[in-house]
C-alpha cells in the first residue's frame, strides 16, 4: 500500500486519462506509417510502435498504482498542532549554514512546483519529517554525511 495526498491521486488519475485518450492517436500515426510502405526500413512506423508500447507500459503501471493507494485526508487538526504530515510544505533550516528552503512531504515526487523541494514518504528526509513538529531538530543521513534541519514553520 501507498500512500498519498488527494492532489497527488487526481495527478495520477488525470496521467491515466491523458494516456488513455493517446491510444487513438497512436494507432492513427502506426496506420499512416503502416501505408508508406515497407515496414522494415520505415522508422516512423517503428518509432510509433516503440510510443504505443511505452505508454500501453505506462497505462498499466499507473492503473495497478492506482489500486494500491490509500489516500490521505487533509489533516488541518496535524498542521494547526504544527506536526508536519503528508502534504504538509514547511520552512527548514540547514543549521550548520543557516540556509532556508520550503520542503513539502509528498507519496511521489512531481515536480509541478520549483519553489518547493518535494521529498518522498519513504525517503531519509521524508522519514526524518513524518510526524515531527515546529521547533524540532531532525537529522537526515545524507550521502555526504548526516545533516541538521530545524522545523522553523508550517507554511
Amino acid at each position: 500500500m501507498e500512500f498519498v495526498s488527494k492532489d497527488e491521486k487526481a495527478r495520477l488519475e488525470k496521467r491515466l486519462r491523458e494516456l488513455i485518450a493517446n491510444r487513438s492517436k497512436i494507432s492513427e500515426r502506426i496506420a499512416e506509417a503502416r501505408d508508406l510502405g515497407d515496414l522494415k526500413e520505415n522508422a516512423e512506423y517503428h518509432s510509433a510502435r516503440e510510443q504505443q508500447g511505452l505508454e500501453e507500459a505506462e497505462i498499466r503501471r499507473l492503473e495497478e498504482r492506482l489500486q494500491r493507494v490509500q489516500v490521505i485526508e487533509d489533516n488541518n487538526a496535524a498542521t494547526e498542532a504544527g506536526v508536519v504530515f503528508l502534504g504538509t510544505t514547511v520552512r527548514l533550516r540547514e543549521t550548520d549554514s543557516g540556509d532556508e528552503d520550503l520542503f513539502r512531504l509528498v507519496g511521489e515526487a512531481g515536480g509541478d512546483d520549483e519553489d518547493v523541494v518535494e521529498v518522498t514518504l519513504n525517503s531519509p528526509m521524508g522519514e526524518a519529517l513524518m510526524k515531527a513538529r515546529v521547533g524540532e531538530k531532525i537529522k537526515v543521513r545524507a550521502p555526504r554525511g548526516v545533516k541538521e534541519f530545524e522545523i522553523v514553520e508550517i507554511v
